[in-house]
């Protein structure tokens, strides 16, 4: 829990320099990731933490507080799918990871006890792509 001792803060807050406004012609992603930055961690819902960690957005930040719901359950389904939040969290740069590498083998752990049906059932390539993050050794992407 010692990665989670800011949850009432916000991204911009934890990790400076606060964003300017987007441009008026941004995309709308572009637009939601600076919205998501102004929100305390606490109140980010599966789907703002899945966009944040997808754009390697705070990762230091976002990445724990992502693990420890796919603790609790991995195959969530943030926005999309089924574990869309959890094939967005092992796709984060091995920098992130190597921040917090206590959450990662628990992660890796979770993984492993995953059911074949259910990984099965993910979107293509989602199977192998959890393989090679339990195989990957630690700290290495």
């Amino acid at each position: 829990m010692a990665h989670l001792l800011h949850l009432s803060r916000t991204l911009d807050e934890l990790d400076p320099p606060r964003w300017n406004p987007p441009p008026a012609d941004a995309t709308s992603l572009v637009h939601k990731v600076h919205t998501l930055r102004r929100v305390p961690l606490i109140d980010l819902s599966p789907a703002d933490l899945r966009t944040l960690v997808s754009q390697q957005v705070s990762l230091a930040y976002v990445l724990p507080v992502t693990v420890h719901l796919l603790l609790e359950e991995p195959l969530l389904d943030a926005y999309f799918y089924e574990g869309d939040l959890l094939l967005a969290a092992i796709q984060a740069p091995a920098s992130a990871w190597s921040m917090i590498p206590d959450l990662e083998a628990r992660l890796r752990d979770v993984i492993t006890e995953l059911p074949q049906t259910a990984v099965a059932d993910l979107p293509r390539d989602a199977a192998a792509e959890l393989a090679a993050f339990v195989a990957r050794p630690d700290g290495s992407r």
